[in-house]
């Protein structure tokens, strides 16, 4: 029975073309042994990561999709090849099925390189809207001293005063 998949790679942002081109090809080669056909390979365009990865805050990510008969071994393949042979240039992997009645198009956010670079904080810093923030965390965050903590501190201040009034008490007088 046919099936279809996806592999979804997140690469180190300083990839070249021919990398990318040779992880095609080495993919491509895994689907073909099994008789299986590559639907697509995309590079989706570098992104800033939520964190870092490997040290890298951006990363490219690229989609490949396939069809297959004899899967059992061409996934553990591709995440082999992936993990293994290709894991100074990908720097984390997915592979997941897809429904064969599934719409192949998918609704992402424009890449660094298709003019997102600032994205939608460029227009809110343009507007002058972060003073008005500024001020709103400032005055959150002005806290009340917890009852434990005033009692701590007179009484710290308490035995500062009495220690002084004790070594007073000690010294001579002349």
């Amino acid at each position: 029975m046919l099936k279809r998949y996806e592999a979804l790679m997140l690469a180190v942002p300083e990839i070249t073309q021919d990398e990318i081109r040779n992880i095609q090809s080495q993919l491509d080669d895994l689907v073909r042994k099994v008789k299986g056909t590559t639907v697509s390979f995309e590079r989706w365009g570098k992104y800033k990561l939520a964190y870092p990865v490997k040290r890298n805050d951006y990363g490219v990510y690229l989609l490949m999709r396939f069809e297959a008969d004899d899967y059992t071994n061409l996934l553990k393949d591709i995440d082999t090849n992936l993990k293994i042979k290709l894991n100074n240039v990908v720097m984390r992997s997915m592979i997941s099925d897809l429904p064969m009645d599934a719409s192949l198009v998918y609704q992402r956010p424009k890449s660094l390189e298709e003019g997102n670079s600032t994205g939608e904080s460029s227009s809110f810093l343009k507007d002058k809207k972060v003073e008005g923030l500024i001020s709103a965390v400032k005055s959150s965050k002005k806290v009340e001293a917890k009852p434990e903590a005033q009692e701590a501190t007179e009484q710290v201040k308490e035995e500062k005063a009495e220690k002084a009034s004790a070594d007073a008490d000690k010294e001579p007088t002349a």
